[in-house]
């Protein structure tokens, strides 16, 4: 599948109905997912099993179900965006187990793990747990953070490694009191990262 075909695809899902800013639930835009996940595509690692970490309404796990996973479960602790994640998946027509724990009690082993965590704005740190998770229970990691954060992931990680990494921009909806403008576009880092 071409990258504009998922991203296509992607436009369907539907965002949070209520977001928390205590868990930094910016819905992932259907360009920045379909990137993501046709660059992991390119470099054969949407196969086998594809865990999403901290999921919200489902769009990395769907566009990696919609790519040829063979099986996609995505995690988050908040019910409510896993309901809206349910009803994605089915509207897409795919089949992608979505399931309501802390971070920290996932288990189990994926080929690779995609995700977008918190980036730390509201709780600092918050991203940490989240590649702790993804190192403990893959082998490859595909993760977004805030621009500027390489040097620090390169040192948390090790001894996993960066194998490529690049800038781009994060979308920004108004969807909290505090935002100034309509749409704000952030820089943000993009890694692969392999655990050793």
């Amino acid at each position: 599948m071409k990258q504009r075909k998922l991203e296509i695809l992607l436009e369907q899902v539907k965002g949070f109905d209520s977001p928390d800013v205590t868990l930094e639930q910016y819905a992932t835009s259907a360009v920045l997912a379909a990137k993501m996940l046709h660059f992991a595509y390119m470099k054969g690692d949407i196969t086998d099993t594809v865990y999403d970490l901290g999921c919200g309404t489902g769009i990395l796990a769907i566009g990696a179900k919609l790519l040829g996973a063979k099986k996609v479960v995505g995690f988050d602790s908040d019910e409510k965006a896993l309901e809206i994640a349910r009803n994605n998946a089915k509207i897409l027509g795919v089949d992608v187990e979505f399931i309501c724990c802390e971070i920290s009690e996932i288990s189990g082993y994926a080929h690779t793990v995609v995700m977008n965590p918190p980036f730390g704005a509201q709780a600092k740190g918050s991203d940490r747990p989240f590649l702790l998770t993804a190192l403990r229970t893959s082998d490859v990691t595909y993760s977004i953070h805030n621009y500027g954060s390489h040097d620090f992931i390169k040192k948390f990680i090790n001894p996993a490694v960066i194998t490529e990494w690049y800038k781009t921009s994060f979308q920004i909806k108004r969807i909290f009191k505090f935002h100034k403008k309509d749409v704000e576009q952030i820089e943000v880092e993009m890694y692969r990262i392999i655990r050793q």
